[in-house]
């Protein structure tokens, strides 16, 4: 498989403290990438400077080879995100939450309302789709967050921590929504501080602590490599190499 996504050596300081050092990772497409790491390891710094929300302060991002921050259009239509903290408009109906979302990608017309209507249909909110979000589940409304994230069809989707709080069945919705997706050819950044959703989704993982990448491997390699470490779960591993408890990093 191709790299779709190249990160090279990409840092970012605030005042003097380095929140990420010479941070490294290619994504390949296809790929399910699963990004984990301590809170305060790096992973939403690195996100906002993937998704061009920051800029870094050395090093590049490439998108099919092409540095982003010369070609910042072309890359955000390729791109969808699904941000940890709701992006949704509780005042406005399903339908025009995503219809809103979509149309900054420049879709208009026949083509809006089936990219819509498709988006909508996929998170099994097409019945919902005249109500209001305010009368939603936590749940409901987070597969209404990645409907107006897909809508447009993008290559690239970036989803932090998509079932923050969410019932254990939004959660399977959601977990089976973005298997297909990536079975459809979507690339997906996924993070998360619930292993069993790395384990199930991610064909690779990245773990971070204090701003650096200390392993990028398959998820058969780390099991391999951390056994005879006597580390069974990716939990085990979480813990021998950051010496973090993961219900530590819980918020």
């Amino acid at each position: 498989m191709n790299d779709l996504l190249i990160i090279d050596g990409i840092s970012k300081k605030y005042g003097n403290k380095t929140v990420v050092a010479r941070e490294s990772f290619n994504l390949k497409q296809g790929d399910i990438l699963g990004f984990i790491g301590p809170n305060g390891a790096g992973k939403t710094t690195s996100i906002n400077m993937i998704s061009t929300l920051l800029s870094p302060d050395s090093g590049k991002i490439l998108f099919h080879g092409q540095d982003i921050s010369r070609g910042q259009i072309a890359f955000k239509k390729a791109l969808g995100v699904v941000p940890q903290d709701l992006a949704i408009y509780e005042d406005l109906s399903a339908y025009d939450n995503v219809k809103f979302f979509c149309s900054l990608y420049y879709l208009r017309g026949i083509e809006l309302k089936e990219r819509v209507k498709e988006a909508l249909t996929f998170v099994g909110l097409w019945d919902k789709r005249k109500e209001l979000p305010s009368k939603f589940s936590g749940g409901m409304k987070r597969r209404l967050n990645i409907a107006c994230a897909i809508a447009h069809g993008p290559e690239l989707l970036i989803m932090d921590e998509p079932t923050a709080g969410i019932d254990p069945q939004s959660r399977n919705h959601i977990l089976q929504t973005v298997k297909t997706l990536n079975g459809r050819g979507t690339t997906v950044i996924y993070t998360s501080h619930y292993m069993e959703e790395i384990d199930v989704l991610c064909n690779r993982i990245l773990l971070m602590d204090e701003g650096r990448v200390l392993e990028d491997l398959d998820k058969q390699s780390y099991k391999e490599k951390y056994a005879r470490e006597g580390c069974k779960t990716l939990e085990d591993i979480f813990l021998y190499v950051t010496g973090t408890n993961l219900r530590d990093t819980e918020e």
